[in-house]
C-alpha cells in the first residue's frame, strides 16, 4: 500500500483536517521543491501534502520545481497524487463555486522543464488520457458526496503569471475547453513519467475575460469564492483519502514507462542513471 499526495494550489497551503505527524525536507537530483513534505494521516490513510507555490505563496506558476515536486513526492513512496488547482471558467455553464473533475488538458507552457528525460535519455510516455481512469473516477464520486455536483472538463494550461489577453481567452473558448489555469499539465506529465497515479480537482474562482458583463467582480468576490472551494476542497480530499486504498492498481500508470524509454542502455551515462534511478530502476539498472 502507497501513499496519496496532495498537491495544494492557491489558497490550499495546509490541511486543518490532516493529523500531522512528520514535516521532512526532502533534496532532490533536481532541487528543491516548493516546501517541505508534510506526513500525516487523513480519513484513515497516511498522505503526504505538499503546497505547491509555498507556504505564503512564493513561487510563480513558472518559478515552480515541478520536476523536483513530483520527485520528491515518488522519493517518498506517494503512488497517487490529487492536485488541487484554481482555476478560470471557460463557459457560461460552469460557474464560480464549482468544482470540475479534469479530463483532459491543453498545454501552451513554453518556459518550463515537464519532463525527467533529458541530457541523454529519452523517453516517449502516452498522455493519450493523461489523468489516471480510478483515481479521477474516485475524486467524481467524492466531490458528488461533498456538494451534489459535479462535471468533468480539459483545462487548457498557460504559461502565466499574467492572465490571458481577451483575444487569447477567446481562441482557448473556441476550443471548447472548460477552465483555464497554470500549472496542472506540468505536473500531470512528470507525474505519469515517474509512473504515479494523477488526478486534478479544479476549483472555479470566476470567469475568465472571455465573459464581458455588467456586473462588477471585485477582488473581494473572487477571494470570498476562493475560500469556499477550498473549504469544500479539503472535505473533497478527506473523502478521497478515506476511500483510495480500495483501488486496485490496474489502470496502466504504474508501468508508463513501460517500452517508452528509447534510449540504448549501453550508452545512457551513470550519472543520469543514479539520477533517475527511482524513476527507471525497475526497467534499466
Amino acid at each position: 500500500m502507497g501513499l496519496l499526495g496532495i498537491i495544494g494550489g492557491s489558497g490550499l497551503y495546509q490541511m486543518e483536517e490532516l493529523e500531522v505527524l512528520e514535516e521532512r525536507t526532502v533534496k532532490t537530483p533536481f532541487g528543491d521543491p516548493s516546501d517541505a513534505l508534510i506526513f500525516g494521516r487523513l480519513g484513515g490513510s497516511d498522505v503526504v501534502f505538499l503546497s505547491r507555490h509555498g507556504r505564503g505563496h512564493c513561487y510563480s506558476p513558472s518559478d515552480i520545481n515541478y520536476q523536483a515536486n513530483i520527485y520528491a513526492l515518488k522519493s517518498v513512496g506517494v503512488d497517487r497524487i490529487l492536485s488541487v488547482s484554481a482555476v478560470g471558467s471557460m463557459k457560461e455553464e460552469v460557474k464560480p463555486g464549482d468544482l470540475v473533475v479534469v479530463e483532459q488538458f491543453i498545454d501552451r507552457t513554453y518556459r518550463r522543464k515537464s519532463t525527467f528525460f533529458e541530457n541523454g535519455i529519452v523517453a516517449h510516455v502516452s498522455m493519450a488520457d493523461p489523468v489516471c481512469p480510478q483515481l479521477s473516477a474516485l475524486l467524481e464520486e467524492s466531490v458528488r458526496r461533498v456538494t451534489g455536483k459535479v462535471s468533468r472538463g480539459t483545462y487548457v494550461c498557460i504559461e502565466g503569471p499574467q492572465f490571458s489577453s481577451r483575444a487569447e481567452s477567446l481562441t482557448y473558448r473556441s476550443w471548447g475547453v472548460d477552465v483555464i489555469g497554470m500549472t496542472n499539465a506540468t505536473e500531470a506529465k512528470l507525474a505519469r513519467e515517474a509512473e504515479i497515479c494523477y488526478a486534478t480537482l479544479a476549483l472555479v474562482t470566476d470567469y475568465d475575460c472571455w465573459r464581458i458583463s455588467s456586473e462588477v467582480v471585485t477582488v473581494e468576490e473572487i477571494i470570498k469564492t476562493m475560500n469556499e472551494n477550498v473549504h469544500k476542497a479539503r472535505k473533497v480530499a478527506l473523502e478521497v483519502a478515506a476511500h483510495v486504498n480500495e483501488l486496485t492498481a490496474e489502470c496502466g500508470c504504474a508501468s508508463a514507462l513501460k517500452d517508452a524509454i528509447i534510449t540504448s542502455p549501453s550508452v545512457i551515462s551513470g550519472d543520469v542513471k543514479e539520477k533517475l534511478k527511482i524513476i527507471i530502476s525497475r526497467y534499466i539498472s
